[in-house]
């Protein structure tokens, strides 16, 4: 197995068991432990240089190991997104806009959403012709049976 698979495999295992409520309480229980056991241990600095140890060490070493899953779920999705786009009747120019500048990102982002805002201008337009359009014929029909 190589280094790369081996990696992949123990992030994600991580991710999956240190989301669980079950480590949760775990994790927990450890700090319990730790703060009853203060008294017996005359609340030294060792006895708070283990819990500041073991939560250091543990934090550091989460931080890559979830940064890796987020990378590859963030990376699984955006290709999910870019064939379900080039497969669509959606415009194949949003494949690969991930990779864009911030500037560049906001605006695409400003376009669509000025786009949005005059589709849906035009679609309370025709919503309001189509009501309009049914209101004539409800009254012709009502003068047609009266």
């Amino acid at each position: 197995m190589s280094v790369s698979k081996l990696f992949t495999y123990l992030a994600n295992w991580v991710a999956q068991v240190s989301g669980r409520p079950v480590t949760f309480a775990v994790c927990v229980a450890v700090i319990l432990v730790w703060a009853l056991s203060g008294p017996v241990f005359g609340f030294s600095d060792t006895w708070q240089l283990v819990v500041n140890t073991g939560t250091t060490i543990i934090t550091f070493l989460m931080v890559f190991l979830i940064q890796n899953t987020q990378n590859r779920d963030g990376a699984a999705i955006q290709a999910k997104l870019d064939e379900l786009i080039r497969a669509s009747a959606a415009q194949n120019v949003f494949i690969g806009i991930e990779h864009l500048t911030q500037e560049e990102l906001d605006e695409i982002r400003a376009r669509c959403e000025a786009k949005a805002k005059l589709e849906m201008v035009a679609g309370k337009a025709a919503d309001q012709a189509q009501d309009k359009a049914n209101r004539r014929a409800a009254s012709a029909a009502e003068r047609a049976t009266s």
